[in-house]
């Protein structure tokens, strides 16, 4: 049974997870694993999509509402005999025969998740219901993605998983903060009910290549302006932090938690710290040196400080991340100059 974490010490899983599929326990031939991804046309879950791809033995499912997906992402894919992709919302019940789920899907960007707030505390809630629901009629793993959000504005710095955070319930931005502090409470309770084999990761910033170019996020804010010519638009006071995690890292530490033998909640984030302010001249820097600096007001509810504390990621799962912000900037930089269509000066 797997280790419970901070968050859940001293529970016990009254019950024994349920059988996984009767053909998991074939004599004479072992069958592909069927992976379920959910949200796998968006940004993170098409990266994962590829990685898990890769495994001959592998057979993916994608579910996207393409809300902020795209078809795109996963153009690479369309049409292999291993890989299905359906149109879906995960807030209405998904019949599929799965080993494995990663439950990804769900706004991430405020813009997007603010533009419907119901919607989104419905995914998080209903959506992560349903996912369980499934999970537990066919026995498989589900792994979800949670978020550095559930932390809120936090008081404790880096923030270890063992911290409840610091979190308005009443926000702008709590249909996404709250949701998925829900979504984990969900995660948990079927376990200790249901033995269902669950995975938590809070997930930090991430960028990389597909990220919506306008979602709003800082990293693909300063990148689309730099490339525009147009002044990077700084959030007051500047001084606020992020850590930021390149797609690749994210989603190798997605992959050791959901094959490892712990729930979670684990951190998976880059703990590299940059203020606004050091991000926006630094991309000035790697792409547009005569580009202007310039000061907005804030957002509400937006946190002065994220910096997550890997050590359980470093100890169980053997992961840290690899690539550097100033090495990963390019690489998101070079995919942004094709979609755009902005060649680069000589």
């Amino acid at each position: 049974m797997a280790n419970n974490s901070a968050n859940g010490d001293h529970q016990t899983t009254t019950k024994p997870p349920p059988a996984p599929s009767p053909l998991r326990f074939s004599k004479f031939f072992q069958p592909n694993m069927r992976i379920l991804v959910t949200g796998g046309a968006g940004f993170i879950g098409s990266h994962l999509v590829d990685k898990l791809m890769e495994n001959e033995k592998n057979e993916v499912i994608v579910v996207d509402n393409f809300f902020t997906g795209s078809k795109d992402n996963l153009k690479k894919w369309i049409g292999h005999p291993r890989f299905e992709l359906r149109r879906h919302d995960v807030t209405e019940p998904l019949l599929v025969e799965v080993d494995k789920i990663y439950h990804l899907a769900c706004p991430a960007s405020p813009i997007f998740y603010k533009y419907n707030a119901v919607k989104t505390i419905k995914t998080n809630v209903i959506g992560t219901l349903n996912m369980l629901g499934l999970a537990k009629r066919v026995g498989a793993r589900i792994l979800l993605t949670s978020t550095s959000e559930v932390y809120g504005d936090p008081l404790v710095h880096p923030q270890p998983e063992s911290y409840w955070g610091n979190v308005n319930p009443i926000g702008v931005r709590s249909c996404y903060d709250e949701g998925k502090r829900v979504a984990e409470t969900l995660m948990f309770d079927y376990h200790r009910q249901h033995g269902i084999e669950i995975r938590i990761a809070r997930i930090f910033n991430t960028y990389g290549p597909r990220m919506n170019i306008d979602d709003g996020r800082v990293v693909s804010n300063f990148i689309a302006q730099s490339l525009r010519d147009e002044p990077l638009t700084v959030q007051a006071p500047g001084t606020q932090t992020r850590s930021f995690c390149y797609v690749s890292d994210m989603v190798d530490g997605l992959i050791r938690l959901m094959e490892g033998d712990n729930t979670g909640p684990i951190n998976i984030g880059n703990p590299g710290e940059f203020t606004m302010i050091e991000l926006a001249e630094l991309v000035k820097e790697l792409i547009s040196p005569k580009v202007e600096i310039k000061m907005v007001e804030n957002t509400p509810d937006d946190p002065r400080q994220r910096k997550p504390d890997i050590t359980k990621a470093k100890e169980l799962l053997g992961w840290e991340p690899k690539v550097k912000l100033r090495d990963g900037l390019p690489l998101m930089e070079e995919d942004f100059r094709l979609r755009l269509g902005v060649s680069k000066k000589i």
